[in-house]
C-alpha cells in the first residue's frame, strides 16, 4: 500500500506504474468519485509519452495512439445500467487489447473477466491522505512494486 498526499504524488505514482507496462496489460482502477483515478491514468500516460488524457466518463472509452497505445475506459455510467458486462462486451475491447495497455476506471468484476493477468488498484480516500493498494493477479504481475 502507498500513501498519497497530493495530486502530484498520484501522478508520479502513475508514471512509475506506466514505466513498467507492456502490450496486453490490463489495469483495473477502483475508488470513489474524486479519488484520483484519472490523475493516476494521466501519470501512466505520461510514461507512455501520451499527453492530454481526460476522463472518458461520457464517451466511455478513448484510445490514445503512441509507441504503446493506451485504451482508457470509464465504466461508471455502465454500472448504473445494471448491464455493465453486456455493454462492456459491446466496446469490443478484446480487438486491440493485446497490442495496447488497457486501463479501466470503475473496473469491477465485469472488467476482471477480461483477463486472468491484471493489476487491480484501489484508491481509498476516506481521509486526507489517500491509500493506494495493489492486487496483482496472474504471473505477469509477480514481483510488481512501485
Amino acid at each position: 500500500m502507498k500513501k498519497i498526499a497530493s495530486a502530484t504524488e498520484m501522478h508520479e505514482l502513475g508514471a512509475k506504474i506506466g514505466a513498467q507496462l507492456q502490450a496486453g496489460d490490463l489495469i483495473l482502477l477502483n475508488g470513489d468519485l474524486g479519488a484520483g483515478k484519472t490523475v493516476l491514468v494521466q501519470g501512466i500516460a505520461q510514461a507512455l509519452d501520451i499527453e492530454g488524457v481526460t476522463s472518458p466518463t461520457f464517451v466511455i472509452s478513448k484510445v490514445y495512439q503512441a509507441r504503446l497505445p493506451l485504451i482508457h475506459v470509464d465504466v461508471y455510467r455502465l454500472l448504473d445500467s445494471g448491464k455493465a458486462a453486456l455493454f462492456l462486451d459491446d466496446l469490443d475491447l478484446d480487438t486491440d487489447r493485446e497490442n495496447c495497455v488497457t486501463v479501466i476506471e470503475w473496473g469491477a468484476a465485469e472488467s476482471a473477466r477480461l483477463s486472468d493477468q491484471r493489476l487491480e488498484i484501489t484508491i481509498d480516500r476516506s481521509d486526507e491522505v489517500r491509500k493506494v493498494s495493489f492486487n496483482c493477479v496472474g504471473q505477469r504481475w509477480a514481483g510488481f512494486s512501485v
